[in-house]
């Protein structure tokens, strides 16, 4: 039995923050309802079509749900989510706050009705403050908290490669609705949680924030290099790319020594320190390269290992669903998604006390007429309430 199991949650929720959440507590055993908009449902559906039918984000987001479709704006619609959330453990939400409010779903109204219930709110930059009306998304979030600025190589800057503020947003939302649900059960009251995308990642961007308060300098881009460790980045081999990750003067003799067979490398002026390898990290680079451009990827990675040099092959994000480690560890499966299926990762955190089963990505609206029988709507009731679209 899986932690979750008997927890209900409600989730007004479109892109990607919320419904990672929400996404995170179904794997624990939650029954997650997804409440999607008429007309095309959580536009994350189409953002691609990579996963049968539906975007490859929406897949990832969105396994083991019920989706059921309702017009919020119909006061039949507005009912419905009424009766769900009587039934409910905990509703997820990131429309608008003045939508919610114009809906009688934000936080405190919800609350009011329900003192026991966790109402979970993110939006992108929070009530009050000169952005308080502002939209913003995965990619502008990251620019505000500067990790556009932090990321890229030389004078040339770039986005993280995936949606980190959504998930960033995602992850510690799931992990608030879990303290306040172990808290509720102590104390039988419920919690209003608000989270912006905003704080979520100026959060995990905490160590060069204080790094350029306590230096007066903003971290040097050096691309997928480490900025104040050297050598700590990928090296071109004959046929691929290794990632090295030496990390002190030890690593660095062993890797002269062991691997490259010249140890007095590791004494040569402007190599001896963590320190002097960074402000020699171009010369650095050219000497490793000589060495490296001749070797095969899974030679030099050999030849790492045994001197217990930590490394890693540099892979493309293709490479990922047969990597041999994840392979060996039987970590994918495949999840039905609308239109076919999709390789999915098993949850990364392995339980002794319950397991994981793979469950589908729904479909817009699949759920809608068997969880409204099941609030006790009658087939001649949800017939009258399609033909006047609220479901």
């Amino acid at each position: 039995m899986r932690p979750l199991e008997g927890v209900l949650v409600v989730s007004l929720e479109q892109a990607v923050a919320v419904p990672y959440a929400s996404r995170l507590l179904a794997d624990l055993g939650a029954r997650v309802i997804k409440v999607e908009r008429p007309g095309g449902g959580d536009f994350a559906r189409q953002y691609d079509a990579a996963a049968g039918e539906v975007s490859s984000y929406f897949a990832w987001t969105n396994v083991g749900k019920e989706s059921v479709v309702l017009d919020l704006k119909a006061p039949e619609g507005a009912r419905v989510v009424a009766e769900l959330v009587e039934r409910a453990d905990v509703v997820l939400c990131n429309l608008s706050p003045g939508a919610l409010r114009r809906l009688g779903l934000d936080a405190d109204t919800l609350r009011a009705r329900h003192p026991s219930l966790v109402v979970a709110e993110l939006s992108s930059y929070g009530e009050g403050g000169p952005y308080s009306d502002r939209k913003a998304f995965d990619a502008l979030i990251q620019s505000e908290a500067g990790l556009v600025a932090l990321t890229g190589d030389g004078d040339a800057v770039a986005r993280a490669g995936i949606s980190v503020a959504d998930i960033a947003g995602g992850v510690q939302l799931q992990a608030a609705v879990l303290a306040a649900l172990v808290r509720r059960g102590r104390t039988g009251e419920g919690a209003t949680l608000r989270l912006t995308l905003m704080e979520a990642l100026a959060e995990w961007m905490h160590q060069p924030a204080l790094y350029a308060h306590g230096t007066g300098r903003e971290p040097r881009r050096h691309g997928a290099h480490h900025p104040t460790i050297a050598p700590y980045g990928p090296f071109p081999c004959a046929d691929g790319a290794v990632h090295l990750a030496v990390q002190n003067d030890g690593q660095w003799r062993r890797l002269c020594s062991a691997v490259l067979g010249r140890p007095e490398l590791a004494d040569e002026p402007g190599f001896r320190t963590v320190a002097e390898r960074v402000a020699n990290r171009d010369e650095l680079h050219a000497r490793l390269g000589e060495s490296f451009g001749v070797l095969s990827a899974d030679g030099l990675l050999a030849a790492l290992d045994a001197a217990d040099v930590p490394a890693a092959r540099t892979r493309g994000i293709g490479e990922l669903t047969s990597h041999p480690q994840l392979t060996a560890r039987d970590r994918w499966t495949e999840v039905a998604v609308p239109g076919g299926t999709a390789p999915m990762l098993r949850p990364p955190v392995d339980a002794s006390t319950w397991d994981w089963a793979a469950a589908a990505v729904p479909a817009l609206g699949e759920h809608t007429d068997a969880v409204l029988a099941w609030l006790g709507y009658t087939p001649d009731q949800l017939a009258d309430l399609r033909a006047r679209s609220v479901i």
